[in-house]
């Protein structure tokens, strides 16, 4: 397996005043008081550890009472907005149990522990510094994928909720080794994903940046792998970061594809999958235009990565017209309507 070539530092692209508008008309956008900045100035941190002992990457923040106070207000309000569309009639069960942050993520982000005074149970949510890339990774996702994603913005503050999930690297390293797993619908989501990843142009999939969906489907278990991380939603630009198949970190997976599955059932997959992403395509198909029209005047990558991946897209489909495509939201497009074949939708 050729080695994918990713970025070190992506950096971050502001979300402009098209997309803002574009947010807004479809309640992305809101006001609310806390900022990103507002997280900061914490007076030590501690280092989280897995239930393995193992450093997880996140510190537990510790701020000043009189700070910490204020933030807890501002964090309970923010999150009855996400999850409950601004009904604020379970602020007074809510406690904000813990405030984590991560260095070493692109968005550094800051995560919230909220917990339910009446029965204990938590959930969690994120706050982060806008990228474009990741705004218009997110809308993608709710607009062609089978999953759906609640986030909301204002100004360069990202809020996200919770992806349940188990992550990728873990599911694979120890998950994935269990006696009665079914690996053949294991492989069939992975194949599927492949599909969506490549088809809307969302890359670095590597196992760390998916969880697994595990649910109990009748007396087995089924499966869906789910994307956590849309820093690179159209930025690279080679092709081969768009397929999750070609991360030497999804060898496991990818090895057993080709042990259990037939290229006819492969191909099968594929099929099945682009058939529902059309159908989702062609229901949105004016709100994506929308969300491609911002990307189309936004700049989201470098001109030479926009040029790369171009070539790609027209060796692998055989059409020079990707060549003639100097943005990536002209790239997605047209990548979209080949792929899906939405040329009737247009």
């Amino acid at each position: 397996m050729d080695e994918v070539m990713i970025s070190k530092k992506k950096p971050s692209f502001p979300v402009t005043g098209r997309f803002h508008r574009y947010l807004m008309d479809y309640e992305r956008e809101f006001e609310f008081h806390l900022r990103y900045e507002d997280l900061w100035g914490w007076t030590e941190a501690i280092a989280l550890e897995d239930k393995k002992g193992t450093n997880s990457l996140w510190e537990t923040l510790i701020h000043l009472p009189s700070v910490r106070s204020e933030l807890d207000d501002n964090l309970k309000h923010l999150y009855c907005l996400l999850k409950m569309a601004g009904d604020m009639s379970a602020v007074k069960h809510l406690d904000i149990d813990r405030i984590d942050f991560c260095h070493f993520a692109n968005s550094h982000p800051f995560r919230i522990r909220v917990v339910n005074s009446y029965n204990d149970n938590q959930d969690y949510f994120y706050i982060k510094k806008a990228d474009a890339n990741r705004v218009y990774g997110l809308e993608l996702e709710q607009l062609l994928s089978p999953n759906n994603l609640n986030f909301l913005l204002k100004g360069d503050t990202l809020v996200e909720e919770h992806i349940m999930g188990i992550p990728g690297d873990d599911f694979l390293g120890g998950y994935f080794q269990r006696p009665g797993i079914n690996k053949v619908r294991v492989c069939k989501e992975f194949v599927k994903f492949n599909e969506r990843c490549f088809t809307r142009l969302l890359g670095d999939m590597r196992a760390y940046n998916y969880v697994m969906d595990v649910t109990l489907d009748f007396d087995e278990e089924q499966y869906r792998v789910r994307a956590i991380d849309f820093d690179q939603q159209s930025y690279e630009g080679d092709i081969k970061v768009y397929l999750p198949q070609f991360h030497k970190e999804n060898k496991p997976v990818v090895e057993l594809v080709w042990e259990l599955l037939t290229p006819d059932t492969i191909r099968q997959y594929q099929v099945e999958e682009r058939a529902l992403m059309t159908r989702r395509a062609k229901n949105n198909w004016a709100r994506i235009n929308e969300v491609l029209d911002c990307m189309v005047h936004d700049d989201i990558s470098t001109p030479d990565k926009v040029k790369e991946l171009g070539t790609g897209l027209a060796k692998f489909h055989r059409n020079d017209d990707f060549r003639a495509c100097t943005s990536m939201g002209d790239l997605l497009r047209k990548n979209l309507v080949t792929v899906l074949n939405l040329d009737e939708v247009r």
